[in-house]
This record gives C-alpha cells, sequence and structure tokens, in this order.
C-alpha cells in the first residue's frame, strides 16, 4: 500500500497494488476479483471505499479513502487503554456499516481489529473484503472462512457437521468479541489459528464468558447483545 495524490483535484488517497503473478501462485485472484466486484457498488461513511481500479501488465491497483490513524491492532499493540465511551463509538459506526452490508447483501467475515483502520478524527472505518460474500434472499453461506478467533460458532458447526449454514449474523459475532478485546486487552476465548476445528466447538459449549467487574452494567448488556 502507498500514499498517492490525484493531480487535478490534489487530494490524497491509499493505493493497493498486487502482483497479478504472485496472486495466481497464491490461488488469490477469485478473492481479488470479488473484493473488487463488492467495492465497486458498495459505499458508506463506515467503510473504507473504492474510488479508482486498473491494471498494467504485472499489477493490480485499487485506489481507496486514506486513512492515517491506523488500524485498532496497532493501537491493541501499543497498549492503548480503550475507554467505554470509545468502544461504544466503535461499535455503533460498525453495526451501522454491518447493516448497511446486510442491505446490500454482503457478509464481510473478517471484523477483527486488524481490519478495523481510524480516519485522523477517531472514527471506525471497515476495510478488507477479500473473503466476504455475497448471499441472497433465503440464501445461507457454508464455506469455513474467517479468522479463527473471531469466527462464529455456527460458521464452525456448518463445516464440520453439513448443518444449515451462517448469515449475516456471524459479522456480529466478530464484532463482540473485537469490542472485548479492545476493552480488556485479550479476547473472551482462548482460540488461535491451529486449534482443531472439532476442539472448537467443544470449547464455546464449555467455555463461560467472564466479563470484567470494572465495566459498567450497561457495557456488560451491550456486548450480551452482540
Amino acid at each position: 500500500v502507498c500514499i498517492v495524490q490525484k493531480r487535478d483535484t490534489e487530494k490524497m488517497y491509499a493505493m493497493k497494488y498486487m502482483n497479478k503473478q504472485q496472486c495466481i501462485e497464491r490461488d488469490e485472484v477469485r478473492n481479488v476479483f470479488r473484493e473488487l466486484e463488492i467495492l465497486q457498488e458498495i459505499e458508506h461513511v463506515f467503510l473504507v471505499n473504492l474510488w479508482y481500479s486498473f491494471q498494467d501488465e504485472e499489477d493490480m491497483f485499487m485506489v481507496v479513502d486514506l486513512l492515517l490513524g491506523g488500524d485498532l491492532r496497532y493501537h491493541l499493540q501499543q497498549n492503548v487503554q480503550f475507554t467505554e465511551e470509545t468502544v461504544r463509538l466503535y461499535i455503533c459506526e460498525m453495526a451501522l456499516a454491518l447493516d448497511y452490508l446486510r442491505s446490500q447483501h454482503i457478509i464481510h467475515r473478517d471484523v477483527k481489529p486488524d481490519n478495523i483502520l481510524l480516519d485522523e478524527q477517531g472514527h471506525a472505518h471497515l476495510t478488507d473484503f477479500n473473503i466476504a460474500t455475497i448471499i441472497r434472499d433465503g440464501e445461507r453461506a457454508t464455506a469455513l472462512a474467517g479468522t479463527k478467533p473471531y469466527m462464529a460458532p455456527e460458521i464452525f458447526h456448518s463445516f464440520l457437521n453439513g448443518g444449515t449454514g451462517y448469515s449475516f449474523e456471524v459479522d456480529w459475532w466478530s464484532l463482540g468479541i473485537m469490542a472485548y478485546e479492545l476493552l480488556r486487552g485479550w479476547r473472551p476465548y482462548d482460540i488461535h489459528s491451529n486449534n482443531p476445528v472439532e476442539s472448537l466447538i467443544q470449547l464455546f459449549s464449555t467455555v463461560s464468558v467472564q466479563y470484567s467487574s470494572a465495566w459498567s452494567k450497561e457495557m456488560v448488556a451491550l456486548l450480551r447483545k452482540v
């Protein structure tokens, strides 16, 4: 990613570029085109929006909103102490983004601190639609997709047991996990990318989420609802 400026307007953007050969070697072509297809159809104040896309012989380019506040993962790693007020703001802004995505039939499937960028005023914007999917009325998603520590139980159940699939609700689960992590510094479930799916299903059925006594009743109630 690099920072670019449009000559006629002098407006600044972020430009993401991807080498075509590397995309082929990593089997990422389908995801790249899906992301581009989705970004071309959506626009929202709390998303990282696409402005232009083009390609040359070697690379593909996406020009998107420039957000200079860093992602929430960076701020977690800097041991930033997020207040309830700040986390509540992020939840509200992401709720508006997710509600908009639902109206466009889109499941993001990778809501996590790494994919929430802040602007210079401190507002949150959702990015990275690389594994997002579009579902029409009555359809359910079934693929095992996402980042395990933030993935909802129904995704694992669908993968393992061939269940009824999952829908937009999985993004809200991810948002709740992320909000908990911002407040406490760690996630409510001790899940890592190498954990087998079978063990995760058992974990969800046996482990109870512990809420900090320092949190307000209103904050705990909000997290339970998310």
